[in-house]
């Protein structure tokens, strides 16, 4: 996709931030945003570390390039 706008961010309990280990650290009613991530974005991705290598400044055009290296290995 080109942004992340369409990533839908799941969202975790509220008691995970209200409670810790079952002892209350705010009120029941008190308003909780929780989100399990949050999206980076991409002009603050200097590299994508993986398993089979760097790829560096990563654009559409380097992912590719990268992909495709891994194809012609296999």
């Amino acid at each position: 996709m080109t942004d992340g706008s369409g990533i839908v961010i799941e969202e975790r309990a509220a008691d995970e931030v209200r409670r810790v280990g079952g002892q209350p650290l705010a009120p029941e009613q008190c308003p909780v945003y929780n989100p399990a991530f949050d999206v980076t974005p991409a002009s603050l991705i200097t590299a994508i570390v993986t398993e089979s290598g760097v790829v560096h400044s990563p654009d559409a055009a380097s992912v590719a390039e990268h992909l495709s290296r891994l194809n012609r290995r296999s």
